[in-house]
Order: C-alpha cells, then structure tokens, then sequence
C-alpha cells in the first residue's frame, strides 16, 4: 500500500548542488533567481566558502535571519568554522533546513580547489550537481579589478598603466580564477558528465530568461513557477562602476589571455568560440 508519508520525502542531507564560480560571471544573479524560486531553500549567506576557508571569511554585511532555519544554519555554521579540517558530514547538516526543497552552494572560490579537495566532495556527495559560470576572460578580470578597487580590497592603481595593471593581474590568487577552461577540465575529471554544466555571462546579458530556464531544469526544478519579486532579468550588481579601460590596456589584456581564449572556444564552445574574434584573433 503507497504511504502518503513519504510522497514527498526529505532530500539525501547535503547541498544538492554546488556552483563554483566564476568570480563576476553571474553567480550572485543566480542566487537571488534560487533564493526567491518556490523549490528552493537557500542558505542565508550566498558564499560559504567552506571548501576553501572552512567559513572562516569576513561578511561584508549580516547574514539573513527570517527564521527558525535561517538561525539554525547560522549556528551550524558558526560551529563548524571551529574546525580544523573539512567534516564533510557536519557540513551536509548545514543543509537540513532545506527539507524537500532543493538547496546548494554557491562559492565561486570554489573554482580554486585542488584536485584532491574536488575528489573528496564528489566522492562523498557523488550526486552533486555542479554548475560552473564562464565569462570572457578579458572582461572577468577586468570586472573582478574594478570590484576590488571599488570595495577597497585592492588600493586604487593607475589603469592606464601595463605595469600597475601587470602588478594586480599577476597575483596568484587572481591567475587561479581566470582560467574558465583549466577550472572546468579540473572538476570534469571527477564530476559525471550529466551532473556538469558550464554557463556563460554572455546568454545572461543576451537572454536571461532563457539562462535561467535552463538553469532551473539542470538542477531539477519547475522553470515555469513564476519567482517571486524578481524578474529574469533582474540583477543588483549592473550598478556597479567599472574602471575605464583603455584601447592599450584591452590590447595588453587579450594578448596576455591569447591562449585561454582559444583554449575556451575549443573546450567550452557555446558563446566562447565567439571570444577570440572580439580582440582580432
């Protein structure tokens, strides 16, 4: 006899996807679609950072708290930043609150990890979802520079300069994050093909409906239940000024990322086969 108690049964504990990046691709778009669609329950910080700083990062502003789930995460994950190492199944607990509803992690930090840390959460969460934002690497840098001069991560530089624009570009830690097709290689080899797919920032400026769409059906979710106060197309960081970038230094950036920009067309396809031709290549 069919037990009407288990029609809609609690999800395995753990996020039921993560998304990895990349930095100023769309990430924080995406979590605001999730956080106001019916089928989802999204944590009250968009970035956890578990993967790669244990949560041990300072928030720019306080976290959501509307309710029992929300101080419930919270507490968890306060707790779980005590740790030493990586407790995967405390970290699967965070997600408890989640219920029936769909939940996940979006980090794009995450596009940094090392082989052996991406190999130890796909093999205990072996039906993750992994979504990865791809953005021309010319443009993402050039974004993600301004972002950090903007919140005073970085001390504001002369961008007209290849020097000082060489000093910034060249730190390891943003080299890490502008290679889309090394970042998506990384995970393809341990991520089934079927729970792997690669967005672009291009198809969320061109047809953010459609980007969305898609997205919803990949992770499991009705695209056509309307979500909430937001439209498609709604995203809170266009406001954002960047810093000016002059002919030379655009001349300086495509130069630099020559070889990542065909390796994306060749490997990623999609609106990346277009991004070589933008700088004459």
């Amino acid at each position: 006899m069919h037990n009407q108690a288990n029609s809609f049964p609690t999800r395995r504990p753990g996020p039921d996807f993560l998304c990895i990046g990349a930095h100023k691709a769309g990430s924080t778009w995406l979590y605001q679609q999730l956080d106001s669609h019916p089928d989802f329950w999204m944590p009250p910080v968009k970035e956890l950072h578990y993967f790669d700083q244990l949560s041990r990062v300072q928030r720019p502003a306080v976290p959501r708290c509307r309710d029992e789930r929300d101080r419930q995460f919270l507490e968890r994950l306060q707790s779980l930043s005590a740790e030493p190492s990586i407790n995967l199944v405390n970290y699967a607990r965070l997600f408890e609150p989640k219920a029936s509803l769909l939940s996940g992690d979006i980090s794009p930090n995450y596009s940094t990890l090392s082989n052996k840390v991406i190999r130890q959460v796909v093999g205990y969460f072996p039906n993750l979802n992994v979504m990865f934002l791809a953005r021309d690497p010319v443009e993402r840098v050039w974004s993600h520079l301004s972002m950090e001069v903007h919140y005073r991560q970085i001390e504001p530089f002369d961008v007209t300069s290849i020097d000082e624009v060489n000093r910034n570009l060249l730190r390891r830690g943003m080299l890490l994050r502008s290679y889309p097709s090394a970042v998506a290689a990384r995970w393809k080899r341990y991520v089934h093909p079927a729970q792997f797919r690669v967005y672009f920032f291009d198809d969320l400026q061109s047809n953010p409906a459609e980007l969305r769409r898609s997205m919803l059906c990949f992770l499991g979710a009705d695209p056509d239940k309307p979500g909430g106060r937001l439209t498609a197309d709604y995203n809170s960081w266009t406001g954002m000024e960047k810093l000016p970038l002059t002919n030379k230094v655009r001349s300086h950036l495509a130069k630099f990322f020559k070889n990542e920009l065909k390796g994306c067309a060749a490997r990623l396809g999609g609106p990346a086969r277009d991004w070589p031709a933008r700088y004459g290549f």
